[in-house]
């Protein structure tokens, strides 16, 4: 880096107490100045206060691509509201104690911090030193000792470690999350020497790389500690007048709880408080970035407002503001000691200077017309900057097309060094800007100048594969009391695991209860005939008599339906694929240009749904694809790419909503989006007059119109089509039951795309059993923060809190109350509760003009509270509005909550759902448990994962028809959907269905006894549920791949297998083996080992018999043991013995 030469001529660093002002710098050149200040002067500490959060940000991504050898860091900020009942994340506090841990030990180059989060006062430094312990590899650690430091730092001691500030301890394995670091760590203890130190990942709990040290920083910003906690409470109550008793803060401190917004407390905890200037050393240099002065004059006049409006409340008293934060005259009083550079907004001659206009003007003659002249009138160098590799490819093979050659360039210093006129590379800046570096000038180009017109958002979020397994892992949460199916023996109720011993060594059974108090033992080896019941509601699931003909007749029922309904399915699908559909073909660089005009960044997951919805409009068979996305993740913008595809290719689109609202809403986004285009758009709903609607039918049917959006009226009786190529569906779950029969018919002809948010079990069963193709978007777009929901009861405080905290940060509201009658009540309530609120009410019996007013008036911010019933339930997008409290909570089905909290959060603004109850005694179990799933599903994009719950708690009650949710309860989702898979696959085979026997276990389970105990121990796997997971999914293994990659996780997660584990992994590969050749039962003794075949056999042997009869004529110690069994004689001592008898037996009988 020291090789590059200066750029910027910039004055020497000041001396301590005096400060000088720098020119002014456009662009990113801020970023440069930085670097070049801090690599020219090494060993000062430049501390950099920015105005905005955002900037800070920014150039953390720049400083280093300007000096990769610099050591940047942020300090963020807590991003909570000052005197907040909400604690900041645990990530965040994380990278605070490493930022301020770093600045400590001189490990800093450069300290970036937003002006607002300078003025906070912090903990001494001296709680750091004390706090942090280090480990390193081949040092002695004593357990005991271990867990008091841990407990010291306030680590929580947990039995899965997934996030900074948790621990757990399992026999010689130590896992540990400390602060600070982006992963956890596993130790792994010999004896009491540490003998290795290995970082793992949190999803797969699998390790990564090996370390040599840990550090370990405390786990909170103040001590919990015994002596913390003391001078707490004694500071407390010298603080407060009053009986702290009655504080709710002072209780939990007490009894060792930090509370939520306990660090609005933080001074009570210290002698003394810090503040950033503590954590400087003296010859640092400050640096203040835009108006910061006006910044922390802003944050201090909002803090005082905070502080009078929520003081008075005797159970959570508030320090005053100067306690807890610097005032500004402090804050600059304390800067003066410091040598000072101040970046300055103005200035007679700018040290970097902007460029000129030269966007890119796709729809010109000479689309870079612009960038050429600057080029030619430029007298240095220029360098082009991508955001990502990809975007570099892309730009190259654009200036190609153009007649431009740039060099290729690795780095800042690379192109600095070398003399290429035009040079291309990748770079985080955001803005370009020109230096005149001496006799030659250079200028740094970004996408933002080159797409000023465009809007491009910058660097993706690394993607997260949303896969299948994820979604269905909750099929192993199961706890006590849940029902269970069993195969062969019908529903019962589960009652944990338990361990006997029949004679042969100790095994691991689950204990299952039927009707009539009757027990049944599963050993956990065969748990694959085991699935969770989802049918009915838990407690009503009707339990089966044991050894009755009950179940066989509930199967045989199920199964009957099951036949039906794959049979009436793969006609439909055979339509499908025998009919010839369409093969649309367009333009690229057309289809280009029209996904420019999306204003953000597909996420992953998006341009993988955008790609296969083209890939399957282009193949020749009709599409049938649904497209998961969680509410607000962009599948509007799918259905967009694929309609400008359909009518690229000559054919007419149909947009099928299920609101007005939404119609209406569709209709703005698609004339804006094609507002370029030759293209004819109309649409069908209650704003528009009879006259209107009847003269778009009639132009439809002429073939005059290419988009047409309605309600469900576009499925009616009179709407002729002129050449239909496509349908999108939006929230299919809104349509009935006939609409849908329509919307089936037309599947075999045209090509559908349905969208939803929350598909109703039966069309997430339906996608998972592979009769419908399936996308997921379930990758948030960035910078979008998940909900944080609450349930409590209805209270005039509640609302009021929320509907201030909203308004005070410039937000919007939304108040569900879904009684059209007393809405006006309502109204005067919310108007005496919040004056401050200017309010509108939308229902959907207003007439249309009107509600379309009240609707206009709240997105344009004219109204913020907007008094409604669901209808916004559907597609309202309004990212000003990130609060909203819905009435009468419990009355809602899931799908709905998840929508209209859905209706929120579309910004980077953290946003807040209110559930309100009018009384939780009088609640339903089904209300409770819905509202307890919405809660605890607050993560962005659990939208499918509420689906699966939904199927849990009431059942895929008809999953294709009325009449089947009987024949489901009583034999269960899962036992269902096999039956129904099989049938289909016996179809697809060309099998005559009625040979198959539907009722049959699906796998014959081989019952394996190697006649050692085949377990997971306790001490190897202390945790019930994550044995039980790891059972079930073991017995999922449908390769021996699969059983070898789970070895290789166990060994990885809880170290060496012990014998009884090693013996449990054997039996499943048997298992895997055996199955081909219907065994039913294997016995493996020290002196002989027996196969006995099943019933199956006989109907289709997979060994010739004549095979058998040889082999037992030709050895000596193969015999017959009865008509089925067949016993090999073999002195086998151990468990290795033993499975290679078994294989030796198996090969000899298949050769």
């Amino acid at each position: 880096m020291s090789a590059s030469p200066s750029l910027l001529s910039l004055a020497t660093l000041p001396k301590a107490g005096s400060r000088i002002d720098l020119p002014f710098l456009a662009g990113s050149s801020d970023a440069l100045a930085l670097a070049e200040m801090a690599t020219g002067n090494p060993g000062k500490l430049l501390a950099v206060v920015t105005a905005n959060a955002a900037d800070a940000q920014r150039l953390l991504d720049e400083i280093p691509w300007f000096g990769p050898k610099l050591r940047v860091r942020l300090l963020p900020d807590w991003e909570t509201l000052p005197y907040d009942t909400f604690s900041p994340h645990q990530d965040l506090v994380s990278e605070r104690l490493a930022t301020l841990w770093a600045a400590t030990q001189g490990e800093l180059d450069i300290l970036l911090v937003p002006a607002s989060t300078a003025v906070y006062r912090l903990a001494p430094p001296a709680f750091l030193a004390a706090y942090t312990f280090a480990f390193k590899k081949g040092e002695k650690l004593d357990a005991e000792k271990f867990r008091s430091q841990v407990t010291l730092a306030g680590y929580a001691h947990v039995t899965q470690v997934v996030s900074p500030g948790e621990y757990s301890i399992r026999g010689g394995l130590i896992d540990l999350f400390p602060m600070g670091s982006q992963l956890p760590y596993r130790l792994d203890l010999f004896d009491d020497e540490i003998e290795s130190i290995k970082t793992f990942d949190v999803d797969t709990q699998r390790t990564v790389y090996p370390v040599p040290e840990v550090r370990l920083l405390p786990a909170r910003e103040f001590p919990m500690d015994d002596k913390g906690r003391t001078h707490f409470r004694q500071a407390f109550r010298e603080a407060f007048e009053g009986d702290p008793a009655k504080s709710g803060v002072y209780k939990d401190v007490t009894s060792g709880i930090a509370s939520a917004g306990i660090e609005y407390y933080l001074p009570l905890f210290f002698d003394a408080t810090a503040t950033v200037f503590d954590y400087l050393p003296a010859d640092a240099v400050f640096v203040t970035h835009g108006d910061a002065p006006a910044a922390i004059a802003a944050f201090w006049a909002e803090t005082r407002s905070r502080y009078n409006l929520l003081q008075g409340d005797k159970a959570r008293p508030l320090l005053p503001p100067d306690q807890l934060f610097l005032s500004d005259e402090a804050f600059f009083t304390a800067a003066k000691s410091y040598g000072r550079v101040v970046f300055s907004a103005k200035s007679e001659t700018p040290a970097a200077s902007a460029l000129p206009d030269i966007a890119i003007d796709r729809r010109a003659e000479d689309p870079l017309g612009k960038l050429k002249n600057h080029l030619a009138g430029f007298p240095g160098r220029v360098l082009l900057l991508a955001e990502s590799a990809g975007r570099r490819e892309t730009l190259a093979t654009m200036l190609a097309e153009h007649g431009l050659k740039p060099a290729a360039s690795a780095d800042f210093a690379g192109f600095a060094a070398a003399d290429a006129p035009l040079a291309l590379g990748v770079g985080p800046l955001h803005g370009g800007f020109a230096v005149a570096a001496g006799a030659h000038p250079l200028a740094f180009i970004t996408e933002t100048e080159l797409y000023a017109g465009s809007p491009r958002r910058t660097r993706r979020e690394a993607a997260r594969k949303a896969s299948f397994d994820n979604w269905l892992k909750d099929l192993t949460e199961l706890k006590i009391g849940d029902p269970v199916v069993h195969e062969s023996h019908g529903i019962g109720r589960y009652r944990g695991l338990i361990r006997m011993d029949l004679g042969t060594g100790e095994q691991e059974f689950l204990e299952l209860h039927y009707a009539n108090d009757a027990k049944l033992f599963v050993p956990v080896a065969q748990l694959h005939v085991i699935s969770r019941y989802s049918g009915a509601e838990p407690e009503a699931a009707p339990l089966h008599t044991l050894g009755s003909g009950q179940w066989e007749k509930a199967k045989r029922k199920a199964a009957e339906q099951a036949r039906d309904t794959a049979a009436e399915l793969l006609t439909l699908y055979a339509a499908r694929a025998a009919r010839q559909g369409h093969a649309f073909s367009f333009q690229e660089n057309d289809y280009e240009a029209f996904a420019d005009g999306f204003g953000f960044e597909e996420t992953d997951d998006q341009a993988a749904a955008i790609a296969a919805v083209i890939e399957d409009m282009r193949s020749g068979k009709p599409m049938d694809r649904l497209v998961c996305g969680d509410v607000g993740f962009g599948k509007t913008e799918v259905a967009l790419r694929a309609a400008f595809c359909a009518v690229a290719g000559g054919k007419q689109v149909a947009v099928l909503c299920p609101t007005t609202l939404l119609c209406e809403q569709h209709y703005q986004t698609f004339v804006d989006r094609f507002a370029d285009w030759p293209v004819k758009i109309a649409e069908i709903s209650r704003f528009k007059t009879a006259k209107e609607s009847a003269q778009a039918l009639q132009e439809l049917a002429e073939g005059k119109i290419d988009i047409i959006i309605g309600t469900h009226k576009l499925i009616g009786k009179d709407v002729r089509f002129n050449r239909l190529g496509l349908v999108v569906i939006d929230e299919e779950h809104r349509f009935g039951v006939r609409q849908k029969e329509t919307l089936k018919a037309m599947r075999a002809e045209v090509d559908v795309l349905t969208l939803t948010a929350t598909p109703i079990p039966r069309t997430l069963a339906m996608s998972m059993e592979g009769l419908r193709d399936f996308s997921v978007i379930a990758t948030a777009p960035q910078k979008r923060l998940a909900i944080k929901t609450f349930v409590s009861k209805f209270s005039d405080g509640i609302i009021r809190e929320a509907v201030l905290r909203e308004l005070k940060r410039g937000g919007q509201v939304y108040f569900l109350h879904n009684e059209v009658e007393t809405i006006e009540n309502m109204r005067e309530k919310l108007e005496k509760l919040v004056p401050e609120a200017r309010i509108v009410i939308g229902h959907g019996q207003m007439n249309e003009r009107e509600l379309e007013r009240v609707m206009r008036d709240f997105t344009q911010q004219r109204a913020n509270l907007l008094l409604c019933t669901t209808i916004i339930e559907t597609g309202i997008d309004n990212p000003h509005a990130n609060t909203i409290l819905i009435n009468r909570s419990e009355k809602f089905g899931l799908a709905q909550l998840h929508q209209l909290r859905g209706r929120v959060g579309r910004s980077h603004h953290q946003a807040y759902a209110y559930l309100l109850v009018q009384d939780d005694k009088a609640m339903t179990k089904q209300a409770k448990q819905r509202l307890e799933a919405i809660q605890m599903s607050e993560e962005l994009g659990s939208g499918f994962f509420l689906a699966m719950h939904d199927l849990e708690i009431r059942g895929a009650g008809e999953v294709l028809g009325e009449n089947q949710a009987g024949d489901m309860q009583e034999v269960g989702f899962n036992v269902f959907t096999d039956m129904l898979n099989r049938a289909v696959a016996h179809l697809k085979q060309g099998k005559a269905i009625d040979t198959v026997d539907l009722t049959q276990p699906l796998g014959i389970s081989t019952e394996i006894n190697l006649r050692t105990p085949a377990l997971l121990p306790d001490a190897y796997c202390p945790d019930v549920h994550e044995r039980l997971t790891l059972y079930k999914r073991l017995a999922n293994c449908e390769t021996a791949e699969d059983i070898d990659a789970l070895q290789e996780e166990l060994i990885d997660r809880f170290g060496e297998l012990p014998l009884q584990g090693q013996s449990l992994l054997a039996t499943h590969r048997l298992r895997l083996v055996a199955k081909p050749l219907c065994i039913q039962k294997l016995d493996a003794a020290t002196d002989q080992i027996t196969l006995q075949f099943g019933p199956e056999f006989s109907k289709n042997p997979p060994i010739e018999p004549i095979k058998i009869i040889h082999l037992i004529q030709n050895n000596r110690n193969y015999k017959l043991a009865g008509q089925d069994k067949i016993s090999l004689l073999r002195h086998c001592p151990s468990l290795n013995d033993k499975v290679a008898a078994v294989k030796d037996m198996i090969r000899e009988l298949t050769k």
